[in-house]
């Protein structure tokens, strides 16, 4: 088992005192053709390699991220879903989702892989714009998963929009 750091974690000395502690993990898992999960965006504070096709990504609190699960059998795909997820602090009341621990706040969950294209073609729409969509504005992904439930397009995210967000969001500090 190895762990991979973030930039500005280098020595093994660091590497063996880097605590998890108080992070969500979030397992992954690639077997090509089979079961796929993934990161799509995010920034991951950290990940353990379990095996060759298994890992785990740790996020700090408050982090936002996109998280794809994915599987087949013999006949095709028999599930997919995306879940755009914000940590929680430790002891903070949370939602519960599969391979990720303890939960978060889920602001988007969407099935099924046409559905699925469709958010991760939103995600590529605003990293277009030059925007982290780790970034975007909590209420934006709230907004898709919403019209996208109820079958109809959602507004774009925009420059605009995210620059209020970033202003909104200083002055609530």
């Amino acid at each position: 088992m190895s762990v991979i750091l973030r930039p500005g974690k280098s020595s093994a000395t660091e590497a063996s005192s880097l605590s998890f502690d108080g992070m969500t993990r979030v397992e992954l898992i690639w077997l090509e053709k089979r079961t796929e999960f993934w990161i799509r965006f995010g920034n991951g504070a950290g990940e353990q390699v379990l095996d060759r096709s298994r890992r785990v990504v740790f996020f700090i609190p408050g982090s936002v991220f996109a998280f794809v699960r994915w599987a087949a059998n013999d006949y095709g795909t028999v599930f997919s879903r995306i879940d755009i997820v914000r940590t929680i602090a430790p002891g903070s009341a949370c939602q519960t989702l599969p391979f990720v621990l303890p939960g978060g706040e889920i602001l988007l969950k969407i099935e099924g892989w046409p559905k699925v294209e469709n958010v991760l073609r939103h995600v590529d729409a605003i990293e277009g714009l030059g925007i982290d969509p780790a970034d975007v504005d909590p209420d934006h992904w709230r907004h898709v998963a919403h019209w996208m439930k109820a079958g109809e397009a959602s507004r774009p995210y925009t420059a605009e929009r995210h620059a209020a967000w970033l202003r909104r969001r200083e002055i609530g500090k």
